[in-house]
């Protein structure tokens, strides 16, 4: 479909940062083929009137777990490993399929309404999670979490689940895939070297937590005589494009190493505070030009998949804990959450940026909200005075898949019934 977005306040790149500026856009199919100026013989099929809107690029998750959406709220003021092996992992193994399938259903509406085009998620049901990307419109970078010991035979069934979801869906272009070793504690130094080789073999980037606890930091200094970093370091990961969640008891060494390997870091700044993990390191990362972006985790651990919400956090805390007010600025945090988080996903030349010859991935915002207005600086609102609510449309791969908060790809009320039945189900409803 051709789509003209007229007379519309957009964020447009410039150099390392994106400036406002009023202009009309023009989509045809899944491309943005023009900016100010239209294309040669275009003829809108669908015109927007960007009237007090503000368009900005399609807002990415670079770190979560959309199955998890069901369990919002039942796994609350605990410590890190009271909650991911008391109460987490228990429900995870009554799911079934269907259950994530619903999971990942409910994420997608909750971050399509909050500006959010792509989300790089790690699961556990596989066809499930990708099942809903295709139904939904939404894009995402998958990964299957890979727990395994050396050559044991579970790590090698997950690693072979991984790969028939990815022949499964390989002709859906907004999907994309990444090998996922869980975490340092649920994949020994041996498997992490099956991971890397299996990595080399197929040529994929790696998506893993880590150094996101001090218990995850101390075990594997007893285990392993190293941080988790420096663990994945010497077990080869690193030598793929690889994209580390948390990070948050990194050392300066570590630091160093993420650097020198060109390793994408994901702060989730909620759910890490919400765990009583800390903050990582941020300023003395984006002080050696470590590529920063941000990511929600699941909502078991945040409670929300709100990107608004993480990039008001991630201004706030360091400005607060570094007192400095020039630390991690709104333009940084609006880049996390865009370009950065498309560079770790190896999608930078398709998403992050409302530039010609992109995808057309858009979330317009209504400036008309009490929040916004008035809008007298637009990339300083959305770090410090949105809170997603303000998101009237959004345009996924040139369709656009909620107009006016109408989501037009799911039905979101039988996604409401269907979790609900689940809880039931599980006994975890109040």
């Amino acid at each position: 479909m051709n789509i003209l977005v007229k007379n519309i306040l957009a964020l447009l790149p410039e150099g390392n940062n994106c400036v406002p500026k009023k202009t009309d856009l023009y989509i045809q199919g899944s491309v943005i083929t023009g900016i100010e100026n239209a294309p040669e013989g275009f003829i809108p099929e669908k015109v927007i009137d960007g009237t007090d809107r503000l368009a900005i690029p399609g807002l990415i998750n670079a770190h979560t777990h959309s199955y998890m959406t069901f369990m919002r709220n039942v796994a609350d003021d605990l410590s890190f490993m009271d909650w991911l092996f008391g109460t987490i992992d228990p429900i995870e193994q009554k799911m079934t399929n269907e259950d994530a399938y619903w999971g990942a259903n409910l994420a997608i509406l909750e971050m399509m309404k909050s500006g959010t085009t792509c989300f790089n998620d790690m699961q556990m049901n596989i066809m499930q999670t990708t099942k809903a990307v295709a139904e939904s419109g939404m894009r995402a970078v998958i990964c299957r979490g890979l727990v395994g010991s050396g050559h044991d035979e579970a790590g090698q069934i997950r690693l072979q689940e991984a790969y028939e979801e990815m022949e499964a869906f390989h002709d859906c272009d907004r999907l994309s895939f990444l090998l996922g070793p869980h975490a340092p504690y649920t994949c020994d130094e041996a498997f992490l070297h099956v991971v890397a080789e299996e990595a080399a073999k197929h040529h994929l980037g790696i998506h893993m937590h880590l150094s996101e606890s001090m218990t995850e930091l101390e075990n594997c200094q007893k285990d392993y005589g190293c941080t988790p970093i420096e663990l994945a370091r010497r077990s080869g990961l690193f030598e793929f494009p690889f994209v580390a969640a948390h990070c948050v008891q990194a050392t300066p060494d570590d630091i160093d190493i993420l650097k020198q390997y060109n390793v994408s870091v994901v702060t989730n700044p909620a759910s890490n505070m919400k765990l009583g993990n800390g903050f990582a390191p941020l300023p003395q990362m984006q002080e050696k030009g470590i590529n920063i972006c941000i990511g929600t985790d699941g909502a078991a651990s945040n409670n929300s998949l709100n990107l608004f919400h993480e990039m008001s956090l991630v201004t706030l805390i360091h400005k607060g804990t570094q007192r400095s007010p020039q630390c991690i600025s709104a333009q940084d945090a609006f880049r996390f959450a865009t370009i950065n988080g498309a560079r770790a996903l190896s999608l930078e030349d398709q998403i992050g940026s409302i530039e010609v010859g992109k995808k057309a991935d858009l979330a317009i915002l209504d400036l008309k909200n009490p929040s916004l207005w008035p809008c007298n600086n637009p990339l300083a609102a959305l770090s410090y005075s949105a809170n997603g609510g303000e998101v009237n449309t959004v345009i996924i791969d040139g369709k656009i898949t909620m107009e006016n908060r109408i989501i037009l790809t799911m039905d979101e009320e039988r996604i409401y019934y269907e979790t609900e039945k689940i809880m039931k189900r599980m006994g975890h409803l109040a």
